[in-house]
C-alpha cells in the first residue's frame, strides 16, 4: 500500500461536506474505482488532481495536503 496521507484527508473533507463518493468522482472527472483507491491510499493522485479535489471541496490545497 502506498502512502495514504492524501486519501484520509480527501475522504474526511468529502464526508464533512456530505458528498457521496459516486457524486464526488463525477465532479472531479474520475471513476469511483480511482477515487476509492486514492482514498484507501492505494494510488497517489497527481498534483493537478489534488488541486481539482481541493477546488471542488472549496478548501486550500495546503489544507488537503497537510502543510
Amino acid at each position: 500500500m502506498e502512502d495514504d496521507r492524501y486519501g484520509r484527508r480527501i475522504r474526511a473533507f468529502r464526508k464533512l461536506k456530505r458528498i457521496q463518493q459516486v457524486e464526488f468522482a463525477k465532479r472531479i472527472n474520475v471513476s469511483t474505482t480511482i477515487l476509492g483507491r486514492i482514498e484507501r491510499g492505494e494510488k497517489e493522485p497527481s498534483q493537478d488532481l489534488l488541486q481539482k479535489i481541493a477546488d471542488e471541496l472549496k478548501i486550500e490545497l495546503t489544507e488537503l495536503i497537510g502543510e
